[in-house]
């Protein structure tokens, strides 16, 4: 059993009730950070979990944040430490305070009870989880939850404080053991800008879901909260819950809703900004926020549709998701960047269909949940059409809510615990442990080559449990992350190794859960790439549209083609540069290009020779275009028969078994064909 500590150092953190709003930073990761230590201590592998956080003297705020130690429950525990500083401090101060906490972390540890692992809950607890490792060799892991860099890059003028929370997340990635993100854009994209990222060392992990049997919900009240402001309190209503802050853009929704008189017609708008007493009691950027939305109600004259409540409680919260729910409302999140977005996985529990920013986490929610809409937050008036049209679309509605509130049914927080435990029991030496010789080594696609049948998947599983004597690899498309997260959806086995982003990485797993980057791989593709130069000549070519930045990676360029004859230019337009590199295309419209020395071919080699395999003892299975290279070289390949006709030409090559079943269906059989070729040419 372990015990693990977890730190998290600005709002107030105190046991359920939580009050949130009561400082602008009093807010959802207090709720992630609660959920998650309340489902650890449930597990019988954990022995306890303490919370570490500042310990502060606010009376207006409350009494509780001056007691050293609070019991949430027989095995949680909230742990206040002094810095010597007494005051409450905001995010910004926080700052200042932060070696003071550290020290005094430190020697609390030095005198108590220490965990086993650390989580540390933004980089300023990583910080602090760092010199307790330093001190105790005790491993942490990091979430950021609100990384800065996409911040910092849309801002002209230099941030003192964002220069110092971007050192303080740039020294968290790389000196944390393993980092947690919520979403595929935060894991691929917004952590890998960063100086010392690993992409072995971060693992997606969406938060869970606290179900509806555990709430108390209180509908009489949430109708209280919002009679006052309402003359027809009946009608659907928006709903938007976010700190009073602009990048939350709150006063674009206020304004979209005020221009469209339709929206206003036939919809209330519900806005839940945080707590609040007296407006100029508020820090500078809450006022300012306040008194704009307070002027655009005015502006539009928008009084008795727009609900703006000073105070509610965390059960009235649960009240308005299923009042809308009831009344067919809708919720919105319209944030100019969410990292991820708790509300919007709140709002799929209760049923209430959403519309959300395309920007950060929101997109990948929605695409899991299936239970609404991604637009741009800088069009307001396409968010109050869009609004509008699932308004009076019933069906749409309707399907948009079965989905949301089945799937949030999956995904409690229990979920989120088992992950957890398995990335804290993967953290140590990173060493490859040896392996007997193999038989044969499977390098298989994962997209419709292993997954399209359920029950096939399942056969494939066991068959690699009765066969102790094969090596299992995938060899696919997808990012790190991505590729697991579709394993362990289709319930395939962990693999030996992954290829990953069309061959242009590779990744050893450990027995324990861990992954090791082959660096040696990325050493040898390294000699000769030139991404700007492959950039710079396909810029503006007809017909070829650079992929989001999400699919891009260091050896990757991913573009969109249009046209057999597109490829055809991509490979002029690099060879009259003078590039040196290999395009990819497959499924009509997906073009990579990666180093000459990359691709799923050159990968599966050298895999087979670290593990000490003879080429004719490795068998490839594939489905499409990025797979031809692999099925090509390979000694021993096999073409599902659910393959793209675009590579069907490769069943009339003798190293080519093109098998009469799709899926993981056609791979068993391919295997079971190829392991008696395999045999019969050692014996």
């Amino acid at each position: 059993m372990i015990r693990v500590g977890m730190i998290a150092l600005g709002g107030c953190i105190k046991a359920p009730p939580v009050a949130y709003g009561l400082t602008p930073d009093t807010g959802g990761h207090i709720t992630y950070l609660m959920e998650e230590a309340l489902a650890l201590a449930e597990r019988f592998d954990v022995s306890g979990v303490d919370i570490y956080t500042r310990r502060f003297r606010a009376l207006d705020l409350g009494e509780e944040y001056d007691r050293a130690v609070e019991e949430v429950n027989a095995k949680v525990r909230i742990i206040r430490i002094s810095s010597g500083d007494p005051r409450y401090l905001s995010k910004e101060a926080l700052a200042k305070d932060l070696d003071r906490w550290t020290n005094a972390f430190v020697d609390h540890l030095s005198d108590g009870e220490r965990p086993d692992i650390i989580h540390a809950h933004f980089a300023d607890a990583a910080h602090a989880a760092a010199a307790a490792r330093n001190r105790f060799g005790i491993p942490f892991i990091y979430t950021a939850h609100s990384l800065a860099a996409d911040k910092a890059a849309a801002m002209a003028a230099t941030d003192r404080s964002l220069d110092r929370r971007l050192g303080q997340e740039t020294a968290a990635i790389a000196k944390a053991d393993g980092v947690i993100g919520s979403s595929r854009d935060e894991c691929e994209r917004q952590l890998l800008q960063y100086d010392g990222a690993r992409p072995e060392r971060i693992h997606q992990v969406a938060p869970g879901t606290e179900p509806l049997s555990s709430k108390t919900i209180d509908l009489d009240g949430a109708r209280r909260v919002v009679a006052p402001f309402l003359r027809e309190p009946g009608k659907p209503f928006l709903l938007a819950i976010a700190r009073p802050v602009e990048k939350k853009n709150l006063v674009p929704l206020v304004e979209a809703f005020g221009r469209n008189a339709q929206l206003r017609e036939r919809a209330n708008l519900v806005i839940l900004a945080g707590l609040r007493d007296d407006i100029a009691a508020e820090d500078e950027e809450c006022q300012r926020v306040h008194r704009q939305l307070l002027e655009a109600v005015d502006r539009h004259d928008l009084y008795g549709k727009v609900a703006y409540p000073k105070r509610h409680d965390r059960s009235q919260v649960d009240g308005l998701y299923a009042l809308a729910a009831e009344q067919r409302g809708i919720f919105v999140n319209n944030a100019l960047f969410e990292p991820y977005g708790l509300t919007i996985v709140e709002a799929a529990a209760h049923g209430v269909p959403v519309i959300v920013t395309d920007r950060g986490g929101p997109a990948d929610i929605i695409e899991h949940y299936g239970h609404g809409i991604a637009i741009d937050p800088s069009d307001g008036d396409t968010l109050a059409a869009e609004a509008l049209a699932l308004l009076d679309d019933a069906h749409r509605w309707t399907r948009y809510s079965i989905r949301g509130r089945a799937t949030a049914q999956t995904g409690d927080w229990s979920h989120y615990a088992a992950r957890f435990m398995q990335i804290a029991g993967s953290i140590g030496a990173p060493r490859l442990p040896a392996q007997p010789q193999a038989e044969l080594l499977a390098i298989c696609d994962i997209d419709n080559t292993l997954t399209g049948c359920m029950a096939g998947a399942r056969r494939f599983g066991r068959l690699l449990e009765s066969k102790p004597q094969w090596r299992f690899g995938v060899a696919t498309g997808r990012s790190l992350q991505q590729a697991e997260a579709a394993l362990q959806r289709w319930n395939l086995p962990r693999p030996s190794v992954m290829i990953t982003s069309v061959g242009s990485e590779i990744y050893w797993c450990l027995p324990s859960g861990g992954r090791i980057a082959d660096t040696g791989f990325a050493d040898k593709i390294a000699e000769g790439w030139d991404v700007d130069g492959v950039t710079q000549a396909l810029l503006g070519l007809p017909g070829l549209s650079p992929q989001p930045d999400i699919e891009q990676r260091r050896f990757k360029r991913s573009y969109f083609f249009d046209g057999a004859e597109t490829v055809g230019r991509v490979r002029a337009r690099l060879s009259a540069a003078g590039v040196e590199a290999r395009v990819i295309a497959s499924h009509d419209r997906l073009l990579d290009v990666l180093p000459a020395r990359a691709g799923k071919a050159a990968a599966l080699f050298w895999v087979s020779d670290r593990l000490g395999l003879a080429p004719e003892q490795v068998v490839a299975a594939g489905d499409s275009g990025n797979d031809e290279d692999m099925l090509t070289a390979c000694p021993n390949a096999i073409l599902v028969a659910n393959h793209e006709p675009a590579i069907a030409h490769l069943g009339n090559r003798p190293n080519v078994h093109a098998v009469k079943r799709p899926h993981a269906n056609g791979v068993i059989e391919g295997l079971i064909h190829a392991s008696r070729t395999i045999r019969e040419a050692s014996a």
